[in-house]
């Protein structure tokens, strides 16, 4: 079945995102799939071209080679660092996986379980923030509405040791 799976990873280039991020690739990734990153940005306030444009659908889908440009980083607003650039660029060549990131905006609940449906993912895996149960019911928690709410497997990965 290789090949044939689109598999999306949501990422704000947190440690619990990248532990998520690397978990996937290794556990997940394979020869041939695509590996699409996710990033929601949750700042409706910053009225940007891109973010009034793409608001509903998000950002068309970038290539991983295109992620290390100054000018589309700045013109998305992302800050993606140089070890998960790395960690993609590595498994891309190493496991021959397709890799995209698509960008959207406003809550990140709705937008990850928009972009499964969006882009027909076939699993989505994110990272645990780890909030005490407290913290939760006030809060909310992203990966639980998206678990409840995604029409796709939603794997939530914890990073080990990490204490709310």
């Amino acid at each position: 079945m290789s090949g044939d799976r689109k598999v999306g990873v949501a990422v704000d280039y947190s440690s619990s995102s990248k532990y998520a991020l690397k978990w996937a690739l290794d556990n997940l990734a394979d020869k041939g799939d695509h590996v699409v990153i996710l990033h929601v940005h949750n700042n409706k306030g910053a009225e940007t071209g891109q973010s009034q444009l793409w608001e509903k659908s998000g950002s068309p889908l970038i290539p991983l080679s295109e992620l290390r440009q100054p000018n589309l980083v700045k013109q998305y607003d992302l800050t993606p660092d140089s070890e998960t650039l790395d960690m993609l660029d590595t498994a891309a060549r190493q496991k021959q996986i397709i890799v995209v990131a698509k960008i959207y905006w406003g809550d990140p609940r709705e937008k990850l379980c928009d972009a499964v449906e969006d882009l027909q993912l076939d699993s989505l895996v994110m990272g645990s923030r780890g909030l005490g149960s407290l913290k939760r019911v006030f809060l909310g928690s992203v990966s639980n509405y998206v678990v409840t709410n995604a029409i796709c497997p939603v794997t939530v990965v914890k990073e080990p040791g990490f204490k709310p």
